[in-house]
């Protein structure tokens, strides 16, 4: 698993401290000596899968850099109601103050990781695997995209600069007559330095697809929106492809959801692109106990 890069979260970091923060803890300040020290353990109140330990540890480290973290349930682990995940030490006064920024990373990337499992053993036994999407919190990306990887999933390309997308909407600019004119972009494509992969989204399985697959080096055709029939239609299509080119990675898109996903994946797709994992996914409880 790709390792996050604690550099570029540290703009986030200091962005939520400065918002929680400000001026300074008054209600800490009031109650707790400077040279109190004490010990506290982040506890799981639910079953999770576990992200956000090194962003945690730099939090505390922003707030007071005498603030230990010391991990007993590691990133992309499992985690039972009641677990304790890490053990903080150090000034009272910072811990308290650091406490609810730590929770609210956390807390959401936890919730990240959690359900991009549940989505992974849903499709277990087939050969699909769960990808995200750029639907993630603004400025979050990253860190978003870091959770999905602990949650067993797979990133789709992190911005507009490292893959290329030809969506729907760039198909319908070039008209009805649409196969000449997208097999010259492909090539020029290919050319692109830095581009992780090419693919293409089509709507229709007869009306597009067929056009699409004669295309050489196209990695990827993202079948959105369409249906069980559709889906084995498009996957019957691909795999009748003659010549020893490589045959593109056909990978399903489009309102799905932990009903759906089992019976998509078992359509033979090779990917399944879930904005849920990102964009719904509901916060777990863990708490910060003395």
């Amino acid at each position: 698993m790709k390792k996050l890069n604690i550099e570029k979260v540290r703009p986030i970091i200091k962005m939520a401290i400065d918002e929680d923060l400000g001026r300074g803890d008054t209600t800490s300040g009031l109650l707790c000596k400077k040279n109190t020290t004490a010990k506290a353990f982040l506890i799981s109140r639910e079953e999770i899968v576990v992200c956000g330990m090194d962003v945690a540890k730099e939090i505390l480290k922003q707030y007071n850099p005498k603030l230990k973290l010391r991990v007993h349930i590691k990133n992309g682990e499992s985690a039972h109601v009641g677990s304790k995940l890490a053990t903080i030490e150090g000034p009272l006064r910072d811990m308290l103050s650091a406490e609810r920024i730590v929770l609210n990373f956390l807390q959401r990337l936890c919730g990240i990781a959690t359900t991009t499992q549940k989505y992974v053993r849903a499709i277990q036994g087939t050969k699909a695997k769960i990808y995200d999407t750029r639907k993630t919190t603004p400025g979050w990306r990253i860190l978003e995209k870091y959770a999905v990887r602990c949650g067993g999933g797979h990133n789709h390309r992190i911005g507009l600069y490292d893959g290329i997308l030809i969506k729907d909407n760039h198909i319908a600019q070039l008209g009805r007559n649409f196969y000449p004119k997208l097999k010259k972009i492909i090539n020029e494509a290919k050319k692109i330095k830095g581009a992780k992969f090419i693919a293409v989204e089509v709507d229709h399985v007869d009306d597009q697809l067929n056009y699409v697959l004669k295309i050489p080096g196209i990695d990827i055709v993202l079948l959105d929106n369409m249906g069980q029939w559709q889906l084995k239609h498009a996957v019957d299509m691909r795999n009748k492809m003659k010549g020893k080119g490589k045959k593109p990675l056909l990978e399903a898109s489009g309102n799905i959801n932990l009903n759906t996903v089992s019976a998509i994946a078992q359509c033979g797709v090779d990917r399944i692109a879930v904005g849920a994992i990102t964009h719904s996914a509901a916060a777990v409880d863990i708490g910060l106990d003395r």
